[in-house]
């Protein structure tokens, strides 16, 4: 007689509740961990606590909420600085400067940008010789073959304009700069 085993039903109900259950678990970790983005101290931070206080109700382990309140306490993250190279519409050198908590996320969006612009990712050590370090900022060099309304829209596209850098225009010899 099949479906008549016991321990086949209650094994099947328990799955079904387990499955319920991670669903809701999934779920409030989730406002504890960005609730947790804001201010990790749950004194300070109604939202964080109120989120605790669910989680608690919810029968959820302590371990499972203190590991989400990792995941949200931005402090623990470590930021890694990224430097990418690239060159922009009319050959003009870029450097990108960041600071990120994934170098695969923030490579994929500033490729996805640079794409969208006419640009394109360099490869390391290949435009960074045309730049020189001014009081933490960088000197933009674009081709002298890049006409009047190129230079002014490369300036507007990296932002050279409101960063107040330096542009500088160089004369090419065969692919050499004079």
């Amino acid at each position: 007689m099949s479906g008549h085993s016991h321990w086949a039903q209650i094994k099947h109900k328990k799955g079904a509740a387990d499955v319920k259950r991670g669903i809701v678990f999934s779920r409030i970790l989730k406002n504890v961990s960005i609730a947790a983005r804001y201010n990790p101290d749950p004194a300070a931070n109604p939202t964080l606590r109120a989120a605790i206080e669910k989680a608690k109700e919810a029968n959820i382990p302590k371990e499972n909420i203190e590991r989400a309140l990792g995941r949200g306490d931005r402090s623990k993250t470590a930021l890694e600085p990224l430097l990418i190279e690239a060159y922009g519409p009319g050959g003009a050198a870029l450097i990108v400067e960041a600071l990120t908590d994934n170098k695969n996320r923030t490579m994929m969006e500033i490729r996805r940008l640079l794409q969208e612009h006419g640009a394109r990712i360099a490869e390391p050590g290949s435009a960074r010789w045309a730049f020189s370090e001014q009081g933490g900022w960088f000197a933009v060099k674009v081709p002298q073959s890049v006409s009047s309304e190129e230079h002014e829209r490369l300036e507007e596209l990296t932002g050279a304009l409101e960063a107040h850098a330096e542009t500088e225009r160089i004369i090419t010899n065969g692919g050499r700069a004079q």
